[in-house]
């Protein structure tokens, strides 16, 4: 669950730092007051779209940092430890925007990308938006909903797959078909090019062992006559260092013999000595090593002159021409299999067979889920003044199939303004279409498994009776996840099992927005307010407690 959340120059809160409990949790407040910004917040830290204007005027960056316990989370550790991430019972997101819009993210102190925020974050908060409602009216959420419902993303994910090869084979054999003869054009071109490269039989490696040895083999005069001077001048020359070393050391060893003291120095001539030995050694067996062979020499410039001609004729490295050869190899491969039209459509079709075996077994799952979700919801409209209505999923067959599977989603609504079931933008007013959708994201998050879910708003149209009956749903719900609903209804927020105040107030650089934990009387004053507006009467907090001690 949620437990910390820092916020720090972030529109305009200035600093924040909260500690969130399990159970509902209302967050009220002064229209303006920055209730909404809380959750802008949080979905900033679990990977949402970043810019300048997160920043508070003023100040150089934006930070937020939120805190979860994942400790019953397995799933959540095994993902950060796939990430190479420290996992422990612990996670902390992070993330920082400057005035000029870059943003910087960081999981577990350790920095990371904005899609890695988002794919943990959705692992642990569900949040919905105060206009949530609107995007049910658009087939794409609906179908979403359903198969989050159904638990069939896997399902959704193979069949989409499934779809791009085969639509990608059907494209290659369209393609074979209407282009045969340029193909074999090609063909005959790339297969004449790699046998060129075939028969020069060259390797990347062998181009660095050609270029040292054509510089050695073309150096060979000057390096054996350089190890010649060498080896005049340290033995084999008249007055050569190594016989002269030697006359000093006899010299200084005599002398030693009288003086202790040149001793060490004679020593230190002595390991001069026998280094010099050593060199002497080494230089003599490269003298052996080292060979004038100008018949080599030409062989290996051949050699780089027949590897350089056809790379200049292709207009690559001389390194590159083994992985031009590949990219040949593997495009005749396909054009080769292009060429054979038959054995291509029978890929075709065997993918087209492996699709649909994929989508119908979607569709199978889809019309499960669509029994559960009209059955479920349908359930809970009756709580929320919907009584006389029905909640309907419709799978409409699309011809040929599509990415998505083989039918369009639509949700569909009956009872309320006709008998008969229609879609939902055609037969429901903006406070049905509300309470239509919160029973939807009631329903589904019961059965999602994300452990906190944030409600901004999603009461806005309803009222009265209604509003205690989402108050109770959001109640109940608390106690099976963590639940945070910013609300402007009294009955709401009366539910709730820990409760807080936002307001907002003038500094001398600008607004602020605070927020205030709220106790037994507090909150009576708060849900006064909410129900009294400006003026609080002794009647108004009365009734407060009324809906408090009935919660």
């Amino acid at each position: 669950m949620l437990a910390r959340l820092a916020i720090r120059d972030f529109v305009i809160v200035e600093r924040l730092e909260l500690e969130f409990s399990r159970g509902f949790g209302a967050l009220t407040g002064e229209t303006g007051a920055g209730k909404s910004i809380l959750i802008d917040a949080l979905a900033l830290a679990l990977g949402e779209r970043a810019d300048s204007g997160v920043v508070r005027a003023g100040r150089e960056k934006a930070e937020v940092s939120a805190t979860f316990d994942v400790s019953a989370l397995e799933h959540v550790r095994t993902w950060l430890a796939a990430q190479d991430l420290e996992a422990g019972d612990e996670l902390i997101l992070r993330r920082v925007v400057d005035a000029g819009g870059r943003s910087r993210a960081y999981i577990n102190g350790s920095p990371c990308t904005v899609q890695q925020l988002r794919e943990v974050g959705e692992f642990l908060v569900d949040i919905h938006g105060q206009h949530a409602h609107q995007s049910l009216l658009r087939s794409e959420a609906q179908r979403l909903l359903l198969d989050a419902h159904g638990g069939l993303q896997e399902s959704v994910r193979a069949v989409a797959a499934a779809w791009r090869e085969w639509r990608q084979l059907q494209d290659r054999l369209e393609v074979a078909r209407a282009g045969s003869e340029a193909s074999s054009r090609e063909r005959e071109i790339l297969q004449w090019q790699i046998r060129e490269l075939e028969q020069l039989g060259f390797s990347a490696r062998e181009w660095g062992e050609l270029e040292a040895e054509q510089r050695l083999l073309a150096h060979a005069a000057s390096l054996i006559e350089g190890a010649q001077y060498a080896l005049a001048a340290l033995s084999e020359g008249e007055g050569a260092c190594q016989s002269r070393v030697a006359g000093v050391v006899d010299r200084l060893q005599e002398m030693a013999q009288v003086d202790p003291a040149l001793g060490e120095t004679a020593a230190l001539l002595q390991s001069v000595q026998a280094e010099l030995g050593e060199a002497v050694s080494a230089l003599r067996r490269y003298s052996d090593r080292v060979d004038l062979d100008p018949a080599r020499l030409a062989q290996v410039e051949e050699r780089m002159n027949a590897v350089l001609g056809l790379a200049r004729k292709h207009r690559v490295d001389p390194e590159s021409l083994p992985a031009l050869l590949d990219e040949w190899r593997d495009r005749l491969g396909r054009l080769e299999e292009a060429a054979d039209v038959d054995a291509l459509a029978a890929r075709a079709e065997a993918a087209r067979e492996s699709y649909l075996g994929l989508a119908r077994t979607l569709s199978a799952g889809r019309r499960q889920a669509a029994e559960s979700l009209a059955r479920a919801v349908s359930a809970q409209m009756q709580d929320l003044a919907l009584g006389s209505g029905r909640f309907e999923v419709g799978l409409l067959p699309i011809p040929g199939g599509s990415a998505h599977g083989l039918e369009q989603v639509e949700f569909r609504v009956g009872g309320l303004a006709a008998s008969e079931a229609r879609p939902l933008a055609k037969v429901v007013s903006g406070g049905e279409l509300s309470r239509i959708s919160l029973a939807l994201q009631v329903v589904t998050s019961r059965n999602a498994s994300v452990p906190t879910l944030i409600f901004d708003e999603v009461d806005v149209g309803i009222g009265g009776g209604v509003a205690e009956i989402v108050g109770r749903l959001l109640h109940q719900l608390g106690r099976e996840r963590q639940v945070l609903c910013v609300t402007h209804l009294p009955q709401v927020a009366a539910r709730a099992d820990w409760h807080w105040q936002v307001s907002k107030a003038g500094q001398a650089d600008g607004t602020t927005s605070r927020i205030v934990v709220l106790d037994a009387e507090g909150r009576v004053e708060e849900v006064a307010r909410m129900l009294g507006g400006v003026e609080i009467t002794r009647t108004t907090r009365d009734h407060a407690r009324e809906l408090l001690l009935g919660s």
